[in-house]
């Protein structure tokens, strides 16, 4: 427990404001006032409150100001922004005294910083997908606001620890989901590992504990074979006269975990834990050889993989990283990843957007970095407010990764890996995507549907006749392209809303109902429509009808609204008994583990993307008052992404777990091929373990075999105690839970 002492504290306080000035090395005695105008205001704002860990409230902007100056790379006002970028929404200043005291521009920032605030609903720490757009619109004003966001982003996960159990998964999930991937476009690679090391720290415990623990353990051995990897280059080096530094970065847990479940591999298998980074002293006019010259020394001791040669130097990647990638096969028998950059290249890679802004005039360059700022205006202005498509649009354009085009004119333009020829006819223009039917690329005649490769030349072909259909949005994946169709698709629809609307409106007279508001509202809930438009739309074609409408009349007389929604819902997908196990709402006790608080039990269903177990950690979110509460694993992706939009509809919960329920999962099995091994996998499962097989598939090739296994588990025991069984049996070399 945080012990108070006022002097302590005073003299701490003192202690952290120097060492943001070491840090920041201030060479403007102007700038080095403004600063110390700055901290005295927010030390006076500040004075009686404290932090959740008990902590003067002070140390936090102090901490957000020395991120964004040692890790993000940010001057003199954006330290003072970050000093002061709680007072006016927590304190009694206002804006027009900061203006009156350090300017406009300091105004603007902390106005954007503020606002982001407002957008958080305090007493549930989650932040609402329509209210995202506000954050991203500041990207466009001075994307120091953004990035003093994300500076006390990252001291507040760094500091989650004091929270409840219920906001810490609010507050991962949040991040995660949006915060990663804006600071991954930004170009902040070491705060995009961290935030997602840290979100993981509270979303899978256990995993982050686990994989933490064999990194230590293989430390040691780890260094041992750097130092005897990188000998002969850094004396290669050395003899072509190169400055240079030499060391090895590992690979962030997250990243990790993401490449073991991917791979369906043990910790001990991933080869790319860590990966060694040379940094060279180099002119930028010569920048470019010095690193290839430096490939070609290594490649005289090392042969590389032609494979996994990657050219960033040539065409940087969207967020500005610029570095030239090898893997090399060492002596051992190993797989090893070097990056070879310029100085000027690793402050880039490491500040992201503030150190391209600091190179950008010296270079006089307009680089990807600043096209993608640009074009985010176009999405956020998008007129589409559906929130969950919004997120995913979002979450897809910050985190995907780009290829480059070329029109036939020669012009380069940058798309999403995963691009078709329809995205590239309506990033040139709408009205060329509205009637693309196809295109040549590299001079040979593909459908719009066409996926495109990087450094393909494309020419669109375009018919007056064609139009586009709602069956277009799977065929695309850049927002600009999404909105437009969408657009032309809404604006069809419309031209039918009237007449549908009409009809509507007599089949309700026919059945004795009201055509009110509130009840076309139930009407659209019942027969799953989102959009109004899209009803009377439906109406009109005839796939919605009379018939429709008497089963709607039909169970709001006999059986009152609520009963005709939910008779829809299931209960446990899969289970062989007829009831739930009792599930509880539960509030977090003050050491962060769980306490029941009401014993009702809670109507609810599970979550089919990630099926939940008793004993998993999950999480409950009741979208709607209508529809039973859904169940998700705390680490599930849709969970996450649901939380971000709906924070303030997730409840904590646990399972009373009762021995007579049984619920499905699936566990893969990989091995080697060998007569009695099906036979085997079922007398452990069946007669061992007493479970019940609900599926069972299984290949066989070359002398390999892979199956699923579904099986009724009464809670996540069974299952481990199934896991180590199977683990054990001759020839399998791999089982694991299908997540």
């Amino acid at each position: 427990m945080y012990q108070q002492d006022a002097e302590v504290e005073k003299q701490e306080i003192l202690k952290r404001y120097r060492n943001l000035l070491r840090i920041w090395k201030p060479r403007n005695p102007v700038d080095k006032k403004l600063v110390r105008k700055a901290f005295k205001m927010a030390l006076e704002a500040h004075k009686d409150m404290r932090r959740k860990t008990g902590e003067p409230y002070i140390y936090h902007p102090l901490s957000v100001a020395t991120i964004a100056v040692e890790e993000i790379g940010l001057g003199a006002t954006s330290i003072v922004c970050a000093l002061l970028h709680d007072v006016v929404e927590d304190t009694e200043y206002t804006i027009e005294d900061i203006r009156g005291l350090f300017g406009d521009k300091v105004t603007a920032i902390i106005d954007g910083l503020t606002k982001i605030k407002g957008i958080f609903d305090q007493h549930t720490a989650s932040i609402h997908a329509e209210n995202f757009k506000k954050i991203l619109l500041t990207l466009s004003d001075d994307v120091r606001v953004i990035l003093i966001k994300l500076a006390d982003r990252l001291h507040n996960m760094r500091t989650l620890d004091a929270l409840t159990h219920e906001k810490q998964l609010k507050i991962s999930s949040e991040t995660i989901y949006l915060y990663s991937p804006l600071a991954h476009r930004l170009g902040l690679h070491a705060i995009k590992s961290e935030l997602e090391d840290l979100a993981m720290k509270y979303t899978e415990p256990a995993v982050y504990d686990a994989i933490s623990k064999k990194l230590k353990e293989s430390a040691k051995s780890r260094t041992r074979f750097v130092n005897k990897f990188i000998y002969p280059i850094k004396k290669a080096l050395t003899e072509k006269g190169f400055v240079f530094e030499i060391h090895d970065r590992e690979k962030s847990i997250a990243a990790i975990w993401l490449k073991m479940q991917k791979k369906e591999v043990p910790f001990e298998e991933i080869y790319d834990i860590f990966a060694i980074r040379i940094v060279i002293d180099s002119a930028v006019e010569t920048e470019k050889s010095d690193c290839w010259k430096v490939y070609s020394a290594i490649t005289d001791f090392y042969r590389p993989n032609m494979d996994r040669l990657r050219d960033w130097i040539s065409i940087p990647k969207a967020n500005g990283y610029e570095a030239l990638h090898t893997t090399v096969m060492s002596h051992t028998g190993q797989w090893v990843e070097i990056q070879i950059r310029s100085r000027r290249m690793d402050e880039i890679a490491e500040k992201g957007y503030a150190a391209h802004w600091k190179y950008k005039e010296a270079m006089h360059i307009n680089s990807r970095l600043d096209n993608w700022l640009d074009r985010i205006k176009e999405m956020i202005e998008s007129p589409d407010t559906d929130a969950m498509s919004f997120i995913d649009d979002v979450k897809g354009f910050f985190f995907l990764d780009e290829i480059s085009l070329f029109t036939p004119s020669g012009e380069l333009r940058s798309l999403p890996a995963s691009a078709t020829v329809l995205d590239f006819a309506y990033a040139i223009h709408s009205e060329l995507g509205n009637t693309c039917i196809g295109a040549k690329v590299d001079k040979k005649l593909v459908p719009f549907t066409q996926v495109l490769k990087n450094g393909q030349q494309v020419e669109i072909i375009t018919s007056l006749k064609q139009s586009p259909k709602e069956e277009w949005l799977g065929y695309v994946v850049t927002t600009r392209a999404k909105t437009s169709i969408k657009l032309a698709v809404r604006a069809e629809k419309k031209k039918y809303a009237k007449s549908g609307k009409e009809k509507l409106g007599i089949y309700f007279t026919q059945l004795g109902l009201e055509f009110s508001n509130d009840n076309i509202k139930k009407f659209m809930a019942a027969n799953n429509f989102s959009s109004i438009v899209d009803l009377f739309y439906s109406v009109s074609l005839g796939t919605v009808g009379v018939k429709d409408v008497k089963l709607f009349a039909a169970s709001n007389v006999r059986n009152g609204w609520q009963n005709y929604v939910s008779k829809g819902s299931s209960k446990v997908s899969g289970s062989e008994e007829a009831d739930n196990p009792p599930l509880k709402r539960v509030q977090t006790a003050r050491d962060g583990r769980p306490t029941v608080t009401d014993p009702a039990a809670i109507d609810y269903s599970v979550a089919a993307c990630c099926n939940p177990i008793p004993g998993d950690d999950v999480i409950g979110l009741r979208i709607s008052d209508q529809l039973p509460m859904q169940i998700h694993r705390t680490k599930c992706v849709k969970a996450q992404e649901l939380i971000t939009v709906y924070g303030n509809k997730m409840v904590a919960v646990n399972w009373e777990n009762l021995e007579s329920i049984s619920f499905v999962t699936e566990i893969k099995v990989i091995g080697i091929d060998r007569q009695g091994l099906i036979n085997e996998i079922t007398r452990i499962l069946s007669n061992d373990l007493n479970l019940n097989i609900k599926s069972f598939h299984i290949d066989a090739m070359d002398g390999l075999t892979e199956g699923a296994i579904a099986l009724y588990v009464k809670n996540t025991a069974n299952l481990n105690d199934a896991l180590i069984k199977l683990n054990m049996v001759d020839g399998i070399k791999h089982v694991t839970r299908i997540n």
